[in-house]
């Protein structure tokens, strides 16, 4: 029950699906790309996605979060691989792995990097939500050999999802290299696209986190403090509607929720963080210990309830988008869902 202290806080129920660890470019912090000739290099099989799609499926999942390498196919090693599955464009493929989810009864959300106006507006009407990381507005040296990492080339990707009413996710990957100040001015980006599109359901205030093997593995991730301080500053510059995330297997969630978090993003009963391999989900159970009495936690989908009130979903989805949600918005209770 709310009562006018609880905070509600939000989160979904996910399968977690690398699309590809293949990538054009070379994050100093990244440990989730590979390269072609790499021996742990892969283009994930369509039977692989349909036996985790079935399993999200039975565990209650709404959500297909499809993510990869930002544009692969600029190496033709990369393109090898794929049309050994059958698809010449990596689009196409990400197409069919979209209607594949429907079909399964979950909701894609894709986060395919870099994509122009033309790209977005076909994956559109295949993905109840999508999401590019702005991460910084700053250069930074650790983007050096990253040609989708130019801040200026995220911010128009983000504008595009804008223009094309696509509910969207964006944030900002804290302790690479920038200042606060850079910090200030990513979230004011952010807040100046979703004044000008409102399309921004939520941003992501994320910590690094150090990963063996590369350039800054030995670099200290952010203090408490400093993400205790940035996501005060998101709750502040950001307007009201636009939610702010904190995910809940890189840094305790309960202080965070009590100056301004409001979201803990996907968590999947099934598959792990493939970004963040080492750190697991907390289950729904753990977290209603660790963020408070005065929390009350709710289930979403991909698709923030603003936007299926104001009927942002394409005929594609309506059926499932329904099927789902409450009368609110919100994710359907078991008990709503028995009475179907």
């Amino acid at each position: 029950m709310m009562t006018e202290q609880t905070r509600l806080v939000t989160y979904s129920r996910n399968v977690f699906i690398p699309v590809t660890n293949m990538c054009r470019n070379h994050c100093g912090y990244c440990g989730f790309r590979r390269d072609p000739d790499d021996p742990q290099a892969y283009i994930i099989h369509p039977d692989r996605v349909t036996e985790i799609l079935q399993r999200g499926a039975g565990s209650g999942c709404t959500e297909a979060l499809f993510t990869f390498g930002e544009r692969p196919e600029e190496d033709d090693r990369y393109l090898e691989r794929l049309k050994a599955i059958g698809y010449d464009r990596t689009l196409d493929y990400l197409l069919d792995l979209c209607r594949m989810a429907i079909n399964a009864g979950l909701l894609p959300h894709c986060n395919p990097g870099v994509q122009s106006y033309e790209e977005l507006a076909l994956l559109k009407p295949f993905n109840a939500s999508m999401g590019l990381m702005l991460e910084t507005t700053a250069r930074l040296q650790v983007h050096d050999n990253s040609p989708g990492k130019i801040p200026q080339k995220r911010i128009e990707n983000i504008a595009h999802a804008g223009k094309l009413k696509i509910p969207f996710t964006t944030g900002l990957l804290v302790g690479i290299g920038e200042t606060r100040a850079d910090r200030v001015d990513s979230l004011r980006t952010i807040a100046g696209l979703h004044q000008q599109y409102g399309h921004i359901q939520e941003v992501i205030i994320q910590n690094f986190t150090p990963k063996p093997g590369t350039i800054m593995a030995t670099h200290e991730p952010p203090s408490f403090e400093e993400m205790l301080w940035t996501v005060e500053q998101a709750r502040d510059i950001l307007p009201d509607d636009v939610a702010v995330q904190v995910p809940p297997n890189l840094i305790s969630p309960g202080v965070l929720i009590k100056h301004g978090a409001s979201d803990l993003g996907g968590i999947s009963p099934e598959t792990i963080d493939h970004i963040n391999p080492e750190h697991t989900w907390p289950d729904v159970e753990e977290l209603k210990q660790t963020t408070g009495k005065d929390t009350m936690l709710r289930e979403r989908l991909p698709i923030y309830p603003k936007y299926i009130l104001d009927g942002w979903f394409s005929v594609e989805l309506r059926s499932l988008i329904h099927q789902l949600a409450d009368g609110e918005g919100y994710r359907k209770t078991n008990e709503d869902l028995h009475r179907i």
